[in-house]
């Protein structure tokens, strides 16, 4: 289901990441999207990338983490771009056992294509923390 606001990328972005359905997130980004997915890292770019990255994310836990999206705020700016601020926590266990908590504050920026739908062109899961 494609996204028909801004708000809803992040909806069916969590609903996605929680049933592990790499197909339903790799739909919601641009062909040449951006993700920045580690502080301090180089970001990827394409979805394909992103699919990996978010897969190497995953692998960081045994199982499936439990994930929580707070929405906060979206910025318009004309009829087809939007800046996304959310809140968003990941825990679960790592491969030694131990409790693995993930957090941040997003600053995705999202465009409308030409057929009304939503997609991500870039993703920060990490807001201000990815400024080295």
């Amino acid at each position: 289901m494609p996204a028909d606001t801004p708000e809803h990328v992040h909806q069916l972005w969590t609903q996605a990441f929680r049933e592990g359905d790499m197909d339903a997130l790799a739909a919601l980004y641009e062909q040449g999207a951006t993700l920045v997915h580690q502080p301090g890292e180089e970001p990827v770019r394409g979805t394909e990338a992103i699919r990996e990255a978010l897969n190497g994310l995953l692998s960081m836990f045994v199982g499936k983490p439990e994930f929580e999206l707070r929405f906060g705020k979206a910025f318009e700016a004309g009829d087809d771009l939007a800046l996304l601020l959310s809140k968003w926590t990941m825990t679960g266990s790592g491969h030694d056992g131990a409790p693995l908590e993930l957090s941040g504050q997003t600053a995705d920026v999202v465009r409308r294509q030409p057929d009304g739908s939503w997609r991500v062109a870039i993703e920060n899961p990490y807001g201000d923390a990815s400024i080295a």
